[in-house]
């Protein structure tokens, strides 16, 4: 599980969320709050129902990249102890200390692109489940700020105090479960990352031009389709 939560954290960059830009906009606000949308996602039903799903579909992928990963640590140690053998060396041959070093870069350079293709199954199936919720993350923002009444809304990073009752985090997650309870853990065939965030923003570009010029905007692109899985 501390894998699947590690790997929660949701670009805001994606949500087509307003940006605070100005003192004066925040002076106007009749009610401003904050909210952490990347902890209400990793918090919402739909990603912790999903986490558990990918942890039992990928298991297998998930024990081997554990173990592999031990495995290769261990290598690596054995390299780092040479460095440091050459290191303690009176004169200390630079030539043998750089080539020691390179080994210690390399191997790790190695391990990380093996223990990447290993988890690739694993870290695509929690990108399609991130961008599901970021498709419908600012409907569940906007939703929270109507229940509290609030029409300006912050990044806690951008705030230097407040009082606890400003923080709407919980109220988004509300949202959030009741607008999307549940998601798909199903990777579509030829899916990319951020691809239905992607979507979802051209198709709104579409209607803002459409509304703008009269003109009809164009179909979107069908969003890739897979079976959900049996939940357990």
């Amino acid at each position: 599980m501390k894998k699947i939560l590690a790997a929660s954290a949701l670009a805001i960059a994606t949500l087509s969320v307003s940006p605070i830009l100005s003192v004066p906009a925040i002076a106007q606000a009749k009610g401003v709050g904050v909210a952490d949308v990347r902890v209400a996602a990793a918090r919402s039903n739909a990603f912790q129902t999903a986490s558990t799903q990918i942890e039992t579909t990928y298991k297998a992928q998930i024990d081997q990249q554990q173990s592999r990963g031990q495995t290769l640590q261990a290598e690596i140690n054995v390299l780092i102890a040479k460095y440091n053998e050459e290191a303690k060396k009176t004169p200390v041959n630079q030539t043998a200390l750089q080539a020691a070093a390179k080994a210690v870069q390399d191997k790790r350079q190695s391990a990380q692109t093996e223990l990447g293709q290993i988890g690739a199954p694993v870290d695509l199936a929690i990108a399609y489940v991130e961008d599901q919720i970021s498709v419908r993350m600012n409907e569940a923002i906007k939703a929270a700020m109507t229940a509290k009444k609030v029409d300006l809304l912050v990044n806690p990073e951008a705030v230097i105090a407040r009082e606890n009752n400003v923080d709407i985090t919980d109220a988004v997650v509300a949202e959030l479960n009741r607008i999307l309870p549940n998601v798909s853990t199903a990777v579509p065939a030829g899916y990319q990352p951020g691809q239905l965030v992607q979507q979802r923003n051209q198709q709104l570009m579409d209607q803002a031009r459409a509304a703008q010029g009269g003109t009809r905007p164009a179909t979107p692109a069908p969003a890739p389709t897979g079976t959900a899985p049996t939940t357990r």
